[in-house]
């Protein structure tokens, strides 16, 4: 769903390109062209942890935060989970940004991050795929992944950001759950059927969600059933956000 993906999301309309849309790299100024060019950099990633690694653990999650939130303050909703079955993994988006005007002084703004934006948004969907792989290395470096369940939850914009790495990167994931989101509607179903099919696909949506409507469960359905994969949905009495109550009925 485009509108949990870039939930909160602007455009500035001084962006010469968005305007005149047209591609920067066709852009002419004065005598010569204006081109855009890609450069692959290193950088340091953050990511939140609750519970310890041990014999005991059973199961692992990596929770996607979505637009506007930081993965500490997300990885909270799931201390209910963390009884020592469980490991939890919050990796947080590589953008992060001022979620309050200049009217505030820069010390007291509240921060966000996001995963992607409209802007070159193959290359920030590559950069977090392979950041996401990085992390699942380090983790599994210290788990025996043959003991554990990967579970895989994405939140709003997080959502697209789950499934895009679920279907495209070195994971083998048992159960995606999207929460108050849905498959991007870009992804290649075809081509990401087969693994979508090996795990266990659930929705969670809040019926008085404002970003979900009867009319985008519908087509999403319609989408999944025409490529063959099947689907659990879980309804609450709630809006956009993480309901208590369901989050742990899905952790027994």
């Amino acid at each position: 769903m485009r509108n949990a993906e870039c939930k909160g999301e602007r455009r500035g309309a001084s962006d010469l390109a968005l305007q005149l849309r047209i591609p920067h790299s066709a852009l002419r100024i004065g005598g010569g062209h204006l081109q855009e060019h890609h450069l692959s950099v290193a950088r340091t990633a953050r990511y939140f942890t609750l519970g310890e690694i041990s014999p005991g653990v059973r199961e692992v999650w990596f929770v996607c935060h979505g637009y506007g939130q930081l993965a500490g303050r997300f990885l909270r909703h799931f201390e209910p989970l963390a009884d020592g079955t469980r490991l939890l993994v919050a990796p947080e988006a590589l953008s992060r940004f001022y979620l309050e005007d200049t009217t505030v002084p820069a010390r007291e703004r509240k921060v966000g991050a996001t995963w992607m934006t409209s802007e070159d948004r193959l290359s920030e969907i590559d950069d977090y795929v392979r950041y996401l792989d990085a992390l699942h290395a380090e983790v599994f470096a210290r788990v025996e992944r043959g003991a554990v369940t990967l579970h895989l939850l994405g939140f709003s914009q997080g959502t697209a950001t789950a499934c895009r790495w679920a279907a495209r990167g070195a994971a083998r994931v048992d159960r995606l759950i999207l929460w108050a989101g849905d498959v991007p509607p870009d992804l290649d179903l075809a081509g990401a059927a087969e693994r979508l099919r090996r795990l266990r696909l659930l929705f969670v949506l809040g019926r008085q969600d404002e970003y979900i409507t009867p009319k985008v469960v519908a087509r999403e359905e319609e989408r999944l059933r025409g490529h063959g994969i099947p689907y659990e949905v879980r309804w609450f009495e709630g809006g956009h956000e993480i309901d208590a109550e369901l989050l742990k009925e899905l952790g027994q």
